[in-house]
């Protein structure tokens, strides 16, 4: 059996020609040079960078993280992981109406 060869497809118009702004020219000041700054030792003053990263947290929030991260990274046997999810208020009022109507005071021996 040989495959027939079908067509590939629509071809796809090209795009038009893109429009090209004019850039607008900034004036430079002559006065003010600009030159490169060298963050060496004993150099330039180096830039203000973000250390929130290397910030000591509070005890309780690098307890919550490290949960987080170790949760995911382990697996949770099923006989666990059965108390990590909760039902809701009315999904729970519902069952604890079953359970109280077929406690074992209504229950009959035969």
């Amino acid at each position: 059996m040989v495959a027939k060869k079908g067509k590939k497809g629509k071809k796809v118009a090209a795009a038009p020609l893109s429009v090209r702004k004019q850039e607008v020219k900034r004036v430079v000041n002559p006065l003010f040079e600009k030159r490169a700054r060298n963050f060496g030792i004993g150099q330039d003053i180096q830039p203000q960078r973000d250390l929130s990263r290397f910030v000591k947290w509070p005890k309780y929030i690098r307890l919550q993280r490290q949960k987080v991260v170790l949760q995911t990274r382990l697996k949770v046997p099923p006989a666990v992981n059965q108390f990590y999810s909760t039902l809701d208020r009315q999904t729970g009022a519902a069952r604890l109406t079953v359970a109280r109507n077929s406690s074992h005071d209504s229950f009959v021996w035969i």
